[in-house]
């Protein structure tokens, strides 16, 4: 245990959490026994939370993950350490912090009042972010790090593409991307154009256009270095045929199972195609997304959209919501 006076904990602490896998009427709001931190982990007292649609996936069972019952949902967080295993964990009581990576591969999440987080998944909160904002770019702004830098190796000055640019991921690839650099092409409807152009992008498409494939040329004729659909609906058809010889395709969060691949352009013009999940990635890799998305939130050049707030009793509502495709936005829920 650390050598820093240990502060006084309750035995219990309310808990968003399951028994089995199903729907989200499985959700209990209930009191579990707070964790006694392990020689690499640290105790945070939780301040903000977000509901990721992978959350809802694994809690389903639909991702499957090891989780030992009673499973505490979660992948996010914002808070402040309480207690720390050992001298060697490198968080001391009082330092502020926040997690992306809890809920899966057998560790318990973070839609608790008390989260335990092994050391090398936990990064310092700078001094001046907002823990709303921080909790709600940890798991978008990873996920557009790891695509660009880890997967797809975005350098300066290349033409990136991504639809889906208004919602979590696609908002937050056009700022990092633009960061670094980059010429942002996005799509997303018409109303959220402005807001893509203010978040970086250089020109904006509607997804929907049924000549994109020529509008897309019209703005890189020489093709697209690296395209990106974040929003899950994936025309691979589009994809190779705009993508320039070279080109990376990134595949992430499929809403259907069988996109048809076009082998021949496809394999000619020297193009890769690229799948990930965060949930796969090392934890040096997050991070190295960690140390990026501090910097933005210290200039406040990454911004989420937050949907609303609620208690940590509304999980399964929050849930639900995500569930219906209907929340433009991040639910940050509170402890």
């Amino acid at each position: 245990m650390s050598t820093d006076t240990p502060p006084h904990l309750p035995d219990t602490m309310p808990t968003a959490h399951i028994n089995a896998l199903g729907g989200a009427d499985l959700i209990t709001y209930g009191e579990l026994p707070t964790p006694t931190p392990g020689p690499n982990d640290a105790l945070v007292e939780v301040e903000a939370l977000t509901v990721n649609p992978v959350d809802t996936l694994i809690r389903s069972g639909r991702y499957p993950t090891p989780t030992p019952f009673p499973f505490i949902l979660g992948r996010d967080l914002a808070g402040t350490v309480r207690l720390t295993g050992s001298p060697t964990v490198p968080f001391r009581p009082g330092d502020r912090v926040w997690c992306n990576s809890l809920g899966h591969d057998g560790r318990q999440g973070s839609f608790a009042r008390f989260a335990l987080v092994p050391a090398d998944r936990l990064y310092h909160l700078p001094a001046q972010a907002d823990p709303a904002t921080a909790v709600a770019v940890a798991h978008p702004a990873a996920t557009a790090y790891l695509g660009w830098f880890v997967h797809a190796r975005l350098r300066p000055g290349q033409t990136v593409y991504i639809a889906g640019a208004a919602g979590n991921v696609g908002r937050a690839a056009t700022q990092i991307a633009a960061a670094a650099g980059a010429r942002v092409i996005a799509a997303a409807r018409p109303a959220d154009h402005t807001d893509c152009l203010t978040n970086g992008a250089e020109a904006t498409v509607d997804h929907r256009d049924t000549d994109l494939a020529r509008r897309l040329t019209e703005l890189a004729p020489q093709g697209i270095d690296i395209f990106w659909n974040t929003s899950g609906h994936h025309d691979l058809d589009l994809a190779v045929q705009v993508t320039a010889p070279g080109g990376k395709i990134l595949l992430t969060a499929a809403a259907d199972n069988t996109p048809r691949l076009p082998a021949r352009p496809f394999y000619t013009r020297d193009q890769s195609l690229l799948g990930f999940v965060i949930s796969r990635a090392r934890a040096d890799d997050l991070a190295d997304a960690a140390k990026l998305i501090n910097r933005m939130l210290r200039t406040g050049t990454l911004t989420p959209r937050i949907a609303g707030h609620l208690p940590l009793s509304a999980t399964a509502d929050a849930h639900r919501r995500i569930e219906s495709g209907t929340v433009r936005g991040r639910l940050i829920l509170h402890p």
